[in-house]
């Protein structure tokens, strides 16, 4: 049973943690800020953890671009969450697949343990990160030439509607592949939940 929470701004939805964990306080997760770092590295990252502290999460660090396999094994297997942060996509997914995570996250997530994917980790979920290219600059991975996603869903998910910084970018995603992708697209005070194979927007 896979359960998933994607979202763009996990800040504004957190309260929705309870749907995804109800018994999540006390419990641990392996935060994987990786994205931010071809972005806004380090302040983003330790804002955002401070917030998963507050809720009463343990939070385990796990930065996939340059921590060893065994690190990164331990790290996926022994928290009972895993979150991964906003950034670039395509910096996040050539960092997953290069460390082999992906398969890891993968594993971890179709036994059912829960997924929180925000901004670049709710599109990494996708099949294929391809058509998030008007929002994030694949120039960042430039060793990346397979973008075949996480694939934890058989839609796409497109974060950030209505943003001032990403929504024209978003509007242009729609235009390009409503037509041919299933595209679920959220705001910044929305989320994909998804349990059971069956997926709800919650805010």
């Amino acid at each position: 049973m896979k359960r998933l929470l994607l979202v763009s701004m996990f800040q504004n939805v957190s309260h929705l943690l309870q749907r995804v964990m109800p018994d999540y306080k006390g419990k641990s997760v392996a935060y994987i800020p990786t994205a931010s770092l071809a972005e806004e590295p380090g302040g983003w990252a330790a804002l955002e953890k401070q917030n998963l502290e507050q809720m009463g999460l343990v939070v385990d660090e796990v930065e996939v671009s340059t921590a060893p396999y065994a690190a990164i094994q331990r790290a996926l297997q022994k928290n009972d969450l895993i979150y991964i942060a906003g950034g670039n996509t395509f910096f996040l997914l050539q960092a997953l697949k290069q460390s082999g995570a992906d398969r890891l996250i993968r594993e971890e997530v179709h036994k059912g343990k829960p997924y929180i994917g925000e901004s670049a980790g709710a599109i990494a979920a996708a099949p294929d990160i391809a058509y998030s290219s008007a929002m994030d600059d694949p120039g960042k991975a430039p060793g990346l030439q397979d973008y075949t996603g996480l694939h934890l869903t058989e839609w796409y998910p497109v974060p950030h509607r209505g943003n001032p910084e990403y929504g024209a970018a978003v509007e242009q995603i729609v235009a390009a592949y409503a037509s041919t992708l299933d595209l679920k697209v959220i705001d910044d005070h929305q989320a994909l939940f998804v349990e059971d194979g069956q997926v709800e927007v919650l805010k």
